[in-house]
């Protein structure tokens, strides 16, 4: 096993390092061109988002719903945890490449959200459903590419969205509460799965009620701490802003630090948290009951921006101003910690605030991730044994809970990175489709 573990860990590091890199913000800045910058038109997609539907009732999801579950699936361990490692490695100027790999990346979630609501298929109760797998069968007729991809999806459902998520859960309350991980994980089992047996109506509805709570509450927070920090706050600017391009070090001395490795580092986490590129979002996206692909697909495009442009960013800004105020205590914890020794200064037990935040992040992952793999397998298997399936994801969260899971994100960065290839190609090849103006 050890043998296949180095194989694909040094695949990953050659993947991710460059050639994905390079691939992804090369796509991101052709359709932010093509597109006629659709950024600038952020503010109109949020209002849009908020915006009630003409149409009541049926089966499929409101466009605020189809945001919430995207943002479930995408909001998380990646948001703190993971910049807090990208500082860490590749010093503060990754928060800079972070964001800006948002900005851009808004322009390929709405040409890939586009795209799914334009070749999505309607089942016979008057769902829809679409994605990456169907753009390739309906739009380019190429159905064993929309099988791989699809395969590919529910590999990454069972990995990423929801094994490694419940082991998150059990790792965070095991060293916070000392709970046990195997109450734990059935705990998370079941809460997920109340959730999950409901169907898709269920799983809109609470995404819609829990995750904008959360986002807000973990912004306040952010919020809160950078008051605190405020006289650190222009110069922790001026410090992401300087070593972006001219880096010397990363936070704490952790390692030495060149432009590659802060570009790197930023990238890949901007990349890894909104997955602009990889083609997830397009899923949910075609659960709306819009008829307006250009209307979902501008919807669509904000959770890249509330999830990196400002979640991220945010993160990023308090580790900084933290480590300015109390360099110390970046002194004293591992890459991973940074974010919690910033909240260790919330005067209202700032630890386990955090501590809470990532579990109720997990879950809401864990039910997001659901529907994404339940799409992928209602397309391989034309709609056939859906129960089994999700007796199947709820029973994986109770395993991935209680395994070590090295192994499994290994492979899910690989499955990562298999679905960016066909998601971009079809993106390119069936570009002249794309309109930008609702």
């Amino acid at each position: 096993m050890q043998p296949v573990f180095t194989f694909i860990q040094s695949t990953n590091q050659f993947l991710w390092s460059g050639p994905l890199l390079f691939l992804l913000m090369g796509t991101h800045l052709y359709f932010t061109m093509k597109l006629d910058f659709p950024q600038k038109n952020i503010f109109k997609a949020i209002r849009l988002s908020v915006t009630p539907s003409k149409k009541e009732g049926g089966n499929n999801l409101s466009v605020f719903a189809t945001l919430s579950t995207t943002l479930a699936a995408t909001l998380g361990t990646g948001n703190i945890i993971g910049v807090s490692t990208a500082v860490a490695l590749g010093g503060p100027g990754a928060i800079f490449w972070c964001w800006a790999t948002g900005i851009l990346g808004m322009a390929t979630a709405y040409a890939e959200c586009f795209l799914s609501v334009r070749f999505r298929s309607r089942r016979p109760d008057g769902t829809y459903q679409g994605g990456p797998m169907y753009v390739w069968e309906n739009g380019l007729h190429r159905p064993w590419v929309g099988k791989f991809y699809g395969f590919l999806t529910l590999a990454a459902a069972f990995g990423v969205g929801c094994t490694t998520q419940s082991n998150s859960i059990t790792q965070t309350t095991s060293l916070s509460f000392g709970l046990n991980p195997h109450i734990a994980g059935l705990a998370a089992a079941v809460l997920a799965g109340l959730v999950i047996v409901g169907g898709i109506r269920s799983i809109g509805n609470v995404c819609m009620k829990i995750v904008p709570f959360l986002a807000v509450l973990y912004t306040a927070a952010c919020l809160f701490l950078l008051f605190l920090n405020r006289d650190a706050l222009l110069p922790a600017i001026k410090l992401i802003l300087a070593h972006a391009l001219s880096p010397r070090a990363a936070v704490g001395g952790a390692v030495g630090s060149s432009l590659i490795v802060t570009a790197r580092y930023g990238i890949a986490r901007g990349l890894f948290t909104n997955e602009a590129g990889i083609g997830t979002a397009a899923i949910a996206a075609a659960a709306s009951e819009t008829d307006n692909p250009a209307h979902q697909a501008y919807v669509s495009m904000t959770a890249v921006f509330w999830d990196t442009v400002v979640m991220c960013l945010l993160s990023g800004l308090v580790i900084v101003t933290n480590t300015i105020r109390h360099p110390f205590s970046a002194l004293k914890v591992n890459e991973a910690g940074l974010t919690e020794a910033a909240f260790a200064y919330l005067p209202f037990g700032g630890s386990v605030f955090l501590s809470l935040c990532l579990v109720a992040f997990a879950i809401t992952t864990l039910i997001g991730w659901s529907y994404l793999g339940e799409q992928a397998y209602r397309y391989i298997t034309g709609n056939k044994g859906i129960f089994f399936y999700k007796v199947a994801y709820i029973v994986m969260i109770y395993i991935g809970a209680v395994l070590p899971l090295n192994l499994v994100w290994e492979c899910t960065d690989l499955i990562n990175a298999m679905m960016v290839l066909p998601n971009v190609a079809a993106l390119f090849l069936l570009q002249k489709h794309l309109r930008h103006k609702l």
